[in-house]
């Protein structure tokens, strides 16, 4: 796995956790923009990303505060990024 995605946090991940970094064996996709740009999201057994639609995550720090949930979908072309497509309570 790249030594980039290696460093990085995965969404879900525990704030406690001493590794919240990537998994060997697992599939992962980029969210780009809005509150969990920068994010990874596990899409491990998900199939087809690019085809299997986007994904409503739940986030404390989006325009719905708590409660509030930032929607990705996978890139056409490039289903190994999420892109944000917006906010919903």
């Amino acid at each position: 796995m790249d030594e980039q995605i290696m460093r990085r946090r995965v969404y879900g991940a525990d704030h406690d956790d001493p590794d919240p970094g990537p998994r060997p064996g697992r599939d992962y996709a980029e969210l780009v923009g809005g509150p969990l740009d920068g994010l990874l999201l596990d899409v491990t057994g998900r199939g087809d990303a690019e085809g299997a639609g986007g994904v409503a995550l739940s986030t404390e720090i989006g325009r719905y505060g708590p409660g509030g949930h930032a929607l990705y979908g996978p890139r056409p072309g490039d289903p190994r990024r999420f892109d944000w497509q917006g906010d919903t309570p």
